[in-house]
């Protein structure tokens, strides 16, 4: 049986790739799943549901198809692990961290040591809190292992 993890953040660095490599490596048995992280398809998402008046309501239509995946695929995984970049302010992963939480969905922050201030509660209600792709492959390792 796989086990089934859903990675959700940060789209400007390789680390899902990362994550991807080192479990694979490991021979760990885990399919991995994760938003769409091509910038444009995910602000076309909703466009097919017509033309928007405002910016605000192309976004919002879109997020709304969009959760659809990031929903399903939260639900369906059995650890979610969460990357907080340096760059630029993840709120969509806060919200997922924040899903999870409310689901009782074991969840691993990943990010620097710069923004643990302003990340406090969401490291509060995770499992682990990483630094490194290869951190979260260990981790990844000892629970699909023992």
């Amino acid at each position: 049986m796989s086990f089934r993890v859903y990675l959700s953040g940060e789209i400007h660095t390789d680390w899902r790739e990362e994550i991807q490599r080192g479990a694979e490596a490991a021979g760990l048995d885990i399919v991995f799943t994760a938003p769409v992280t091509d910038h444009e398809a995910s602000y076309a998402a909703g466009d097919h549901l017509g033309p928007a008046s405002e910016g605000f309501w192309r976004d919002h239509k879109s997020s709304k198809v969009n959760a659809i995946r990031t929903k399903t695929l939260i639900e369906q995984s059995d650890l979610v692990v969460v990357r907080f970049g340096d760059q630029y302010k993840q709120w969509n992963a806060a919200f997922d961290a924040g899903y999870c939480a409310a689901l009782g969905k074991p969840y691993v922050t990943l990010h620097g040591e710069q923004i643990v201030h302003p990340l406090k509660e969401v490291d509060a209600a995770a499992m682990a809190w990483a630094t490194t792709p290869a951190q979260v492959v260990e981790i990844l390792e000892y629970v699909t292992r023992g």
